[in-house]
């Protein structure tokens, strides 16, 4: 099992380049599902969900060549002219929760679908319920049974719906399943994030009828079939605020090229009250540290609220800051284990309910933690960054199912970090 070894207390400079996001382009390879025609998608990050979705669509026999190719012109090319088998099995999805992005197109171009119950970090529940009540409300019927979900239709018909509460993957998987419904599909309470418009803009290359993506309220007017497209995956925002974080508690000057500040207004916003100086440039974002870090109170938020994923970086950073932080976690319950960890390396950290209280700023020290999900293992890294010592970061995997590459791309802004096995 793969470790980072990180020696910490140099400062980060330099410029790198944004990868596309894992968020976009999980859902985006699904929708290779709904049609028979080559599917082309650019900007295709290197990560272990990647590969994972890759091979649950080839298990279904679509076609997928690559991915091939580097940063921006890193692209695969998807064909699914049949599926041969309608099912994501345990084995092929119990490392990743978005596998159960196929469902909707599964069902809305073969009238059936069997997938496991999902899998991935354990940062608490996140059912599917919203969406199996939304795929009946199409006129999908919905059985469950020794960890599977089989959903089944002639044809799915439009209807209007609203979430019980805001879903990213139950909005990504409904829209994808309603462009093949018959007639229209009115969607309420959707997630706004910009990977949902990135969807629907793909979609929408592949002949979809879609409006109102990036609001509250989408329509679908469905059509007989989609054909095939090209489309460039969106920048990662959270690895963008990823980098953000890791260049202020390092009092560094990055320039992240590609980075779309338009997605980050929350994430940018919180730096500039804790004392970091991010800028909007031509290539992208620019943060510059070095100045006193202040602390500020952050609540986790629906987009464009402060992004969950960004919290233990952000929880991370003001252990450095002046004063006390409240962190308050309102969309997931169990998303502080990564606090503990922090507190090895010398965090003032005390957890009350869904808030983290803390208190700062207090030395870093280089520690062995353990990394318990993706985001916590950014946390864990960006705090190694900024400990004295050597820092060991066990269960990596985590960190390599959504940032690509992150320990090559940290050395060259002149982080001392290495991959190390056993």
């Amino acid at each position: 099992m793969d470790k980072f070894r990180i020696e910490g207390g140099r400062r980060l400079e330099g410029t790198l380049r944004i990868s596309g996001a894992k968020n976009a382009a999980l859902p985006e390879l699904a929708a290779c599902l709904l049609t028979n025609e080559v599917v082309e998608l650019r900007n295709l990050p290197r990560v272990r969900d990647i590969q994972t979705m890759a091979r649950l669509l080839g298990h279904m026999s679509v076609g997928v060549e690559g991915p091939e190719g580097e940063g921006a012109e890193a692209r695969v090319r998807l064909r699914a002219e049949t599926i041969s088998h309608a099912e994501a099995p345990y084995d092929l999805v119990k490392t990743m929760r978005a596998s159960v992005l196929v469902l909707g197109p599964l069902v809305g171009r073969t009238g059936y679908a069997r997938v496991s119950m999902p899998g991935g970090c354990a940062i608490g529940a996140r059912p599917i319920d919203l969406h199996l009540k939304a795929l009946e409300r199409l006129g999908a019927e919905i059985t469950t049974e020794h960890g599977y979900v089989e959903a089944k239709a002639k044809r799915l018909r439009g209807a209007r719906l609203v979430f019980d509460r805001i879903t990213v993957t139950g909005t990504e998987n409904v829209m994808m399943a309603a462009t093949l419904a018959e007639g229209e599909t009115v969607l309420e309470n959707v997630a706004r994030e910009p990977e949902v418009s990135d969807l629907a803009q793909l979609l929408v290359a592949m002949g979809a009828r879609i409006e109102g993506a990036g609001t509250s309220t989408i329509r679908i007017e469905g059509v007989a079939s989609l054909h095939g497209a090209k489309h460039e995956v969106i920048a990662d925002r959270i690895a963008t605020g990823t980098f953000l974080a890791a260049g202020a508690i390092t009092g560094g000057d990055l320039l992240l090229e590609g980075a779309r500040g338009e997605h980050l207004d929350a994430v940018v916003d919180k730096l500039a009250e804790c004392g970091v100086t991010v800028t909007k440039e031509q290539e992208g974002l620019r943060v510059r540290g070095g100045g006193r870090l202040r602390g500020a109170d952050v609540t986790t938020e629906e987009y464009p609220g402060f992004p969950t994923d960004m919290q233990a970086q952000y929880m991370a950073l003001v252990t450095q800051a002046a004063g006390t932080s409240i962190v308050t976690e309102t969309i997931f319950e169990n998303r502080f284990l990564h606090a503990s960890e922090l507190v090895r390396m010398g965090a003032d950290i005390a957890i009350r309910g869904n808030q983290a209280i803390v208190r700062g700023p207090t030395p870093l020290s280089g520690a062995a933690v353990i990394a318990s999900d993706l985001r916590a293992s950014a946390s864990l890294v960006i705090a190694g960054l900024a400990a004295q010592g050597t820092t060991i970061v066990d269960r990596v995997y985590h960190i390599d199912r959504g940032y690509e590459r992150i320990e090559e791309k940290l050395r060259a802004l002149g982080g001392r970090i290495e991959r190390i096995s056993g």
